[in-house]
């Protein structure tokens, strides 16, 4: 910890994080009111975490990226090894009686460790050596994780990987040359997962995208919950049918939608909150998203730099991804809305992400022997 100028402190962001929690919590109290409170605890200990490292010198933090990727690839083999089964998907592990997702966890670790690596390697980032050992790098989680299986999540830290790896200089050519390759690729992809009885993705993840593609063929099966978050986000109308409302023919007290506080929680929201309540939660995201990206531009320390547009690719396209799943137009992925869905390990792990950010802004600004309201924390 140093000695920082007080007024250098980005207050804004960390109350939008904490509107965006709130606002969770009180929509996870009308999905599922017997979870609030643990949401609620979730929330106090991720506030209090962000705090802490929104002081803690980000460059010191830094130092350790090794240990953050070792730690990030032991947790995911740890869940392979010892992970608890839900639904078919083992992504949970219990240690000292606490139970929690470690691809949360390794999100963060992964943005710590690729902003240290990329940056210590930015004038060479171009070389094909360097590329395809951050490839592999980043590989090995995404493999565990995509074991689970977790295709959603492997999808999220591969944005976040390949967002930080473009900030951090990779050559437009590379990037041309990547796009020319990949873009036929996935089309002849494409094609083939949605033939019968290929072995590329798993049945169930196939299913998901044919509901999308075909809506009224799946709407009472695959595609019964996507089909009934549309219905409930549209009869919420303008200004929606009231908090906690008791209306017989609501999707959420019809149960026509199982877990609605996880990742369906958009669908309360849109019936309960209406459109104006739905545009002031993807306002909320537009502005913490905008917020840590403004901050990441006015670093000139790359590190800092790439942790912003790490956290920031995290958010935006993860709230993006949920928004989309919730309205149709993207297929059922399963992901959580970034600090409105239910989980306290997802929400704890955003809030130290936020207080990342927060330290970035505030130690390229720090003010050492100068005269004025500051906080002194040399430990």
């Amino acid at each position: 910890m140093g000695r920082y100028d007080l007024k250098n402190y980005n207050f804004l962001l960390p109350i939008v994080a904490i509107l965006l929690s709130l606002y969770g919590v009180m929509i996870i109290g009308s999905a599922k009111e017997s979870v609030q409170s643990h949401q609620i605890q979730g929330l106090i200990l991720g506030i209090v975490v962000m705090l802490v490292v929104s002081l803690i010198n980000y460059r010191f933090l830094l130092k350790f990226y090794w240990f953050y990727y070792i730690l990030a690839v032991g947790l995911l083999v740890l869940v392979k090894l010892f992970g608890e089964s839900v639904n078919n998907a083992k992504r949970w592990i219990q240690i000292a009686g606490i139970q929690f997702q470690p691809s949360e966890a390794a999100k963060i670790l992964l943005i710590l460790f690729f902003a240290a690596f990329i940056s210590k390697r930015s004038e060479k980032i171009n070389t094909p050596g360097n590329i395809l050992f951050a490839i592999i790098l980043a590989a090995v989680p995404i493999y565990l994780i995509l074991d689970e299986p977790d295709l959603s999540t492997s999808i999220v830290v591969t944005v976040v990987f390949v967002s930080m790896l473009y900030i951090g200089g990779l050559s437009y050519r590379i990037i041309g040359a990547v796009v020319a390759i990949a873009l036929p690729v996935f089309i002849i992809g494409a094609f083939l997962i949605l033939q019968p009885g290929q072995e590329i993705i798993e049945t169930y993840q196939q299913t998901r995208i044919l509901a999308w593609l075909q809506p009224d063929k799946y709407q009472d099966t695959a595609g019964y919950q996507q089909q009934n978050s549309i219905v409930a986000i549209g009869s919420g109308r303008l200004t929606g049918k009231g908090y906690k409302n008791n209306e017989v023919g609501s999707v959420k007290n019809g149960n026509f939608i199982s877990e609605p506080q996880t990742d369906f929680i958009m669908a309360v929201a849109g019936e309960e909150l209406g459109f104006t309540g739905c545009v002031a939660m993807v306002g909320l995201f537009a502005l913490i998203t905008g917020i840590i990206i403004h901050i990441g531009r006015k670093v000139d320390d790359l590190s800092g730099t790439l942790l912003c547009a790490g956290v920031a690719a995290h958010i935006g396209f993860q709230s993006f991804a949920n928004i989309g799943v919730a309205t149709g137009l993207l297929p059922n992925t399963g992901l959580p809305l970034p600090f409105i869905s239910y989980g306290s390990t997802s929400l704890i792990c955003l809030l130290a992400e936020i207080g990342l950010v927060i330290n970035v802004g505030l130690t390229g600004r720090e003010v050492r022997g100068k005269t004025g309201l500051t906080l002194d924390l040399d430990l």
